[in-house]
């Protein structure tokens, strides 16, 4: 990177803090921060919702996936997302807004107590936010690999920068921030990566490449499965991703929440869908194609895609596929820190301090703010170790760790919204949650910690959450736990109208909304 690269990378960074900060003055509650009001357009929710799926991991992990394999990257990662996001557009997206409209909660988790009870609400608060801190320093971890590249910088060096720019701005602007520098971010990336792919296709020999460059690459690459992600591993994929995409990711729900109805939260699903199914194939197919441009150094190729943007893009161009590199990252992380925010400061924080129960407008908005800043400096910590022997490396910590422990976290918390779980409640959810959570451990490791080799990676990541599916159903049918106050919650979440079917219902504790300011001018469906 020369002079030019670094003043579009610093003037990113610039319009990043400058929307945080603009963000500010539409922050006056702590329903602004974490579901910015119920305002959000469908159409910004939809793209930050896809903005805030996935970072800079495609371009190191899912680059060497992509080299290594070809086609099978977006077949068994971006395409089983986009059918899960599209399942879950009718299935999940409006019930979790009817959390926000019609329950008058800011935390995606708020709700479990009444649905099953405290516990239960705190085994998954806590666990989800232990796991999403490993899973967002492995996005850190990511970013300073790229940026090590371009610049040299250090590891350590590269996690404090962006994870300090991204503090700016999510801790000030809270959701609004994260929506509208998301949408900022798509913009870039769609240039930038597009720019990428005619470079690319120029390389290559013209648009033809398209379709013949397929004979020149490697045996195998234009297969759909290849390697250790086969047809097995592409359907448990499409399995955990339809729970993860649809909320069991608390930042996906947070997008849906965030809109004005339901009928809003269903269109920005479909729209997150689409871009999953178009985007990814725009980005995968320079990627599919290096082998035949650059020769990868690292074992797992996860450089492939840095040293081919290095060896091809002229400065300034370099600087903002390197932009579009941040922006990816930068999305996750700051909408999972807004996530743990809402669930540390509604659902944790209440249960342990009694003056947490009772805090106004402006100690609540502290205490977002100050939670959003812990998170990510604990997340950029662990960053650093993201290659020690506990983690091994980026990739296995995104797929196998999140993937693997994704499932019994949000199996209660989805299926719970859902009529035909009625009667799975407490005992049924911490149940399977518990033996989720053994069955993740004994199936990559052993008695005393060692990583096993001999499980193959489809029931590494899938055998969690398939036994805490068939444990949350049983034990709900052997030992029911439905209660008239459990049954009016659920079909107030489920009901089109203002309230449960057949009349009106009392939901126990339910709090009063907070007023919600209007939408910022000029982002108005």
């Amino acid at each position: 990177m020369n002079s030019l690269d670094w003043t579009v990378l610093i003037g990113y960074f610039g319009v990043m803090v400058a929307i945080g900060l603009w963000s500010h003055r539409h922050v006056d509650d702590v329903s602004d921060f974490f579901t910015a009001g119920g305002r959000m357009p469908w159409w910004l929710s939809g793209i930050s919702h896809h903005m805030s799926g996935y970072s800079a991991v495609m371009f190191t992990g899912y680059a060497g996936i992509a080299y290594q394999y070809g086609v099978t990257s977006f077949v068994t990662w971006s395409l089983p997302i986009a059918i899960g996001i599209g399942i879950g557009a009718k299935l999940f997206a409006p019930r979790l807004n009817r959390l926000r409209s019609r329950l008058h909660v800011a935390s995606p988790l708020e709700y479990l107590k009444n649905r099953y009870n405290v516990p239960t609400q705190q085994a998954l608060a806590w666990s989800g936010l232990l796991l999403k801190i490993v899973d967002v320093g492995a996005k850190w971890a990511a970013i300073a690999t790229l940026l090590s590249v371009f610049t040299g910088m250090s590891l350590t060096q590269g996690i404090f920068i962006t994870g300090a720019i991204t503090a700016v701005y999510c801790t000030v602007g809270g959701l609004w921030a994260d929506a509208l520098t998301e949408l900022g971010q798509f913009v870039i990336q769609l240039f930038a990566g597009l720019t990428m792919l005619v470079i690319v296709l120029d390389e290559l020999g013209g648009l033809s490449a398209l379709w013949t460059v397929w004979d020149k690459l490697p045996e195998g690459h234009a297969e759909p499965t290849a390697g250790p992600y086969t047809v097995t591993f592409l359907l448990a994929y499409l399995f955990i991703k339809t729970f993860e995409y649809n909320g069991g990711m608390w930042n996906q729900a947070q997008r849906y929440m965030a809109t004005d109805s339901a009928r809003s939260a269903t269109r920005s699903a479909r729209l997150s869908a689409i871009l999953w199914l178009v985007w990814p194939a725009v980005l995968f197919f320079p990627m599919w194609a290096a082998p035949l441009l650059v020769e990868a150094k690292k074992p797992d190729a996860s450089d492939s895609y840095a040293l081919m943007t290095g060896q091809l893009l002229p400065h300034g161009l370099l600087g903002l596929v390197v932009v579009g590199f941040f922006s990816h990252t930068m999305a996750m992380c700051s909408s999972d820190a807004n996530a743990i925010s809402a669930v540390f400061t509604r659902d944790i924080a209440p249960v342990f301090s009694k003056a947490a129960r009772s805090w106004d407008n402006r100690a609540g908005l502290l205490a977002a703010r100050l939670s959003t800043l812990a998170f990510l400096a604990l997340s950029m910590a662990l960053a650093t170790q993201i290659n020690s022997p506990a983690f091994k490396d980026i990739i296995s910590v995104v797929i196998k760790w999140v993937a693997g422990l994704m499932g019994p976290i949000a199996i209660p918390f989805m299926l719970g919204l859902l009529r035909p779980f009625r009667r799975s409640g407490p005992t049924a959810a911490l149940t399977s949650w518990a033996a989720g959570l053994l069955a993740f451990y004994f199936t990559n490791y052993d008695l005393h910690g060692s990583v096993k080799t001999d499980v193959a990676l489809q029931y590494q990541v899938a055998l969690p959450l398939a036994i805490s599916l068939v444990l949350y159903v049983v034990v709900g049918l052997l030992k029911p736990e439905d209660t008239p106050e459990r049954d009016a919650l659920i079909e107030t979440i489920n009901s089109d109208g203002g309230g449960p079917r057949g009349g009106a219902a009392t939901v126990p504790g339910r709090r009063t909304g907070p007023d919600v300011t209007g939408v910022p001018e000029g982002l108005k469906d």
